[in-house]
C-alpha cells in the first residue's frame, strides 16, 4: 500500500507492502451438510462417549496404570470393589431453567432475580455411558464440572449406590505440531461485536480502527506495522458495522467473519457461514470470508489459530463457579471439549455420528470473543504444548481490539479512544 508522508518537508509517497500469509481453513467439521432436525440427542450423546472412550482409557492407565485397577463399563461395577469407569458427566441442578418449572411455579410466585452463576450447594453429578447412569460422590468439585464433560474416574461403589470417586481424569491435551519459525513480524488483528451498541450511532472509533489498519493513521512506524497485519477475524456481532467491513476488503486486508448470537444466523452450534449477500460489495473482493463459529485455521503452514464467539464460554460459567473466561479455555483444552454445554443448555444441531466440538488438534492461539474484557496467558500442556489465550474485548463497548505477533504469540490490545 501506498502512504504519503513527510520527509524534509516534502510530501514524499511511501509504498508498504504487506507480507504473504498462508492460510488453510481447517473448520469443515462444523459445516452441515445434511440437515435433518428430526432426531433426538442421545446419538450426540453416545457419539460423544464412542469417541472419547478410548482416548480416556489410554489416560486412565497412564495415570492409574500402577495401582492395576480394572477399567470397566457403569454397568460391571461391583459394590466396594476399586475400579476405573469411563463416562459423561451431567450435572442435576436446582436452578437450572426449565420451561415445566416455570409453568408449574407462575402461580403466585415472585420472579427470581437473574443470576450469572446458576451453582447451588444441593448440586449433584452423574456419570452416564451408552447404557446407564450412577450418581458419583466424594472427592469431586461439582461446582467446577458442567454437564456434558468426558471424564475418567477412579473409586469404588458404597452402601448408598453412589460411585464414591477418590480421583478424577480428563483426556487432556492432544500432542502439538512444532510452531514454524518466522523471520519478521506477522499480525492477526481479533476484534468482536462491533455491532452491539444501544442507541450509539458514533461509528468514530470503529472508522479509526479501519483507517488505522489500512495506513491512513500515525505516524511511518505505525503505517510500517499496520502493513503487517495479514488477516482480520471479527468474531461475532458484526453485521451492522457492514460498511467498514467493505472498508476493510477494499485495502487488501483479508477479513474473517464468524457469526455471532446476535448476528442473524441459526442460534445453533456450529454456526453457520453468514450469507455473502449481506456483504453485498464486500463479498466482491477475493480477501472477504464468511466462517462459521467455532472457526479453526492455520496460518503460514502450521500456526493452528481455534476460536468462538463467545457462547461456548458464556454458557460454561453461567453453569459453574467458574468465571474467568481464560480460566474456561484453560478448561476446555483440559477436557478436551470446546462446547460440553452443548445441547443440554447450549442449543446446537443434533449431530448422529459424530461430536464436532471435540478438539481435534491442540492449537497455538485459542480464543473467545465478546467478553467483558482484554486478558491474555499461556497455558503449558504436560507434554509440552503452549497455548496463547486470549480472551478478545467486546469493541463497542471497549473500542479494542487484540494484535497477535505471528512470530512469537505475544499479545497487545490497543484501543481507539475518543473523548466526549
Amino acid at each position: 500500500m501506498k502512504m504519503p508522508m513527510a520527509v524534509d518537508g516534502k510530501l514524499t509517497e511511501v509504498q508498504f507492502t504487506r507480507p504473504s500469509c498462508d492460510y488453510l481453513d481447517r473448520s469443515d467439521n462444523f459445516l452441515l451438510n445434511d440437515r435433518t432436525f428430526n432426531r433426538q440427542y442421545a446419538s450426540f450423546y453416545c457419539a460423544r462417549y464412542k469417541s472419547m472412550l478410548p482416548v480416556l482409557r489410554q489416560r486412565a492407565e497412564q495415570k492409574w496404570g500402577k495401582q492395576k485397577v480394572q477399567v470397566t463399563s457403569l454397568g460391571d461395577l461391583v459394590e466396594d470393589k476399586r475400579s476405573v469407569v469411563v463416562g459423561t458427566l451431567f450435572k442435576v441442578m436446582e436452578l437450572q431453567p426449565s420451561i415445566l418449572k416455570e409453568i408449574s411455579e407462575e402461580h403466585h410466585v415472585a420472579p427470581q432475580p437473574r443470576r450469572t452463576h446458576l451453582t447451588d450447594n444441593s448440586d449433584s453429578l452423574v456419570l452416564e455411558d451408552d447404557r446407564q447412569r450412577l450418581p458419583l460422590s466424594g472427592n469431586i468439585d461439582v461446582a467446577a464440572h458442567v454437564t456434558g464433560i468426558p471424564v475418567a474416574v477412579l473409586g469404588r461403589v458404597g452402601d448408598d449406590g453412589r460411585f464414591a470417586v477418590e480421583d478424577i481424569c480428563y483426556a487432556g491435551l492432544l500432542k502439538q505440531v512444532p510452531r514454524p519459525s518466522l523471520e519478521a513480524d506477522k499480525y492477526l488483528v481479533l476484534v468482536s461485536g462491533v455491532g452491539l451498541v444501544e442507541g450509539a450511532d458514533d461509528l468514530l472509533q470503529l472508522q479509526l480502527l479501519v483507517d488505522y489498519l489500512s495506513g491512513f493513521l500515525g505516524c511511518d512506524a505505525d503505517q510500517e506495522r499496520a502493513s503487517r497485519v495479514v488477516r482480520v477475524v471479527l468474531a461475532g456481532n458484526t453485521l451492522r458495522q457492514t460498511v467498514s467491513t467493505k472498508d476493510l476488503a477494499r485495502r487488501s486486508v483479508h477479513v474473517d467473519v464468524m457469526p455471532g448470537e446476535a448476528d442473524p444466523s441459526g442460534a445453533l452450534l456450529p454456526q453457520q457461514p453468514l450469507h455473502q449477500c449481506l456483504f453485498p460489495e464486500a463479498s466482491q473482493r477475493g480477501t472477504l470470508r464468511c466462517v462459521t463459529n467455532p472457526y479453526q485455521f492455520d496460518l503460514d503452514k502450521g500456526i493452528r489459530v481455534l476460536g468462538t464467539s463467545g457462547q461456548t464460554v458464556s454458557d460454561v460459567r453461567r453453569f459453574s463457579n467458574i468465571d474467568d473466561p481464560l480460566d474456561v479455555l484453560e478448561k476446555t483444552l483440559q477436557w478436551r471439549h470446546m462446547a460440553p454445554t452443548a445441547p443440554d443448555t447450549l442449543s446446537c444441531y443434533p449431530f448422529l455420528d459424530k461430536d464436532p466440538f471435540i478438539v481435534d488438534a491442540c492449537p497455538h492461539l485459542y480464543f473467545v470473543g465478546n467478553q467483558d474484557s482484554y486478558a491474555t496467558r499461556t497455558f503449558k500442556g504436560s507434554e509440552g504444548q503452549v497455548v496463547r489465550l486470549v480472551s478478545v474485548p467486546t469493541f463497542c463497548t471497549t473500542s479494542t481490539c487484540v494484535w497477535v505477533n505471528l512470530r512469537t504469540l505475544d499479545c497487545e490490545p490497543m484501543t481507539f479512544d475518543v473523548a466526549s
